[in-house]
């Protein structure tokens, strides 16, 4: 999460906080936690991984990364719901800080790093690279032995994260043209841009004119999400007329709905729960949408439930120029 100055001078207050327990594990599905290898300059980084496994078959892969500050577990409750759409969701934990720059949001110089995080989705065919040995873990420990990798990916970030998830795209787009081909939308959450650099504007510029469903659930602008400047971002450079939706009385924190803590609210405010299930619904529909290839009304401007969030004025319209 990118909070300005002043937010991390309350961060450590905000540690003294006791955070909500996490919440039990939506019935059906199975989340274990474990490793993934990730170059970080002259040594490979064990990160921590999430895995979670739907009930039945999956439909594709969420690749979803937590923003500056943050952690896999603070994403726990959006996962569960991307898990029960019927996605397996790969959740690594990024540093915020690292001596040799590899972070999840550009402090200096991050986008060798992010190379390497793309890396996972870039190689993920190969079941005995990188991605393929945790995934093969993860499904051993959650009793679904046999069980193949989808071949259908959603990437979803929110705050920095939706920085490293463009990255991560774009980067598909240039380096591993079969990996990108199986990408099916891109869902960010409250974008942030980097202060430093150019990473987010270049991969929206790279993904422009491609075919690839890009939205955004965003907040007002404010501090924690720097003027809303990831979404800014996205509408400036991608030129389409439904790019997704601002909560209007959003927080920061609403992606990370049950499973946030102290330190998000104390910075960022706390999540009303009409935008928490608005942000949950809408993101699971748009990925189910991405990997069948459909367009389900009813989420989207004209749709029943799209407009009754409209008329109750919990969403606008976000729109590229």
């Amino acid at each position: 999460m990118s909070f300005r100055r002043a937010a991390l001078a309350l961060a450590l207050a905000a540690t003294i906080l006791a955070a909500p327990a996490p919440a039990t594990a939506t019935p059906g599905v199975v989340e274990v936690s474990n490793t993934v290898d990730i170059r970080c300059a002259f040594y490979t980084m064990k990160a921590n991984a999430d895995w979670y496994f739907p009930a039945g078959t999956p439909r594709g892969l969420v690749y979803l990364q937590h923003g500056f500050s943050r952690s896999n577990g603070n994403l726990q409750d959006l996962a569960e719901h991307y898990a029960t759409a019927g996605f397996v969701v790969f959740a690594p934990t990024l540093p915020s800080a690292n001596l040799y720059g590899c972070t999840v949001n550009n402090i200096g110089s991050n986008t060798g790093f992010l190379d390497n995080v793309a890396d996972l989705l870039g190689k993920a065919a190969d079941s005995g690279d990188k991605l393929g040995r945790s995934f093969a873990d993860a499904r051993a420990r959650a009793g679904r032995a046999g069980l193949a990798l989808p071949t259908s990916y959603v990437i979803s970030g929110h705050s920095a994260g939706g920085e490293v998830a463009a990255y991560v795209a774009n980067r598909l787009r240039t380096s591993y043209a079969a990996q990108f081909a199986k990408v099916k939308a891109l869902v960010l959450l409250d974008p942030v841009k980097s202060p430093v650099g150019q990473s987010m504007a270049n991969a929206f510029e790279g993904l422009t004119n491609t075919a690839l469903p890009m939205y955004a659930i965003s907040s007002p602008p404010y501090l924690a999400n720097s003027n809303a400047s990831g979404t800014v971002e996205l509408t400036s450079h991608v030129s389409r007329p439904f790019l997704g939706v601002r909560l209007s009385t959003g927080c920061h924190c609403d992606a990370e709905g049950g499973s946030t803590d102290g330190l998000c609210t104390l910075t960022s405010g706390t999540p009303q729960a009409r935008n928490v299930a608005a942000l949950q619904t809408l993101a699971a529909a748009w990925a189910v949408d991405g990997v069948t290839g459909t367009s389900t009304a009813t989420y989207y401007p004209g749709g029943a439930y799209y407009d009754g969030l409209l008329a109750d004025n919990v969403v606008q319209t976000l729109s590229g120029v």
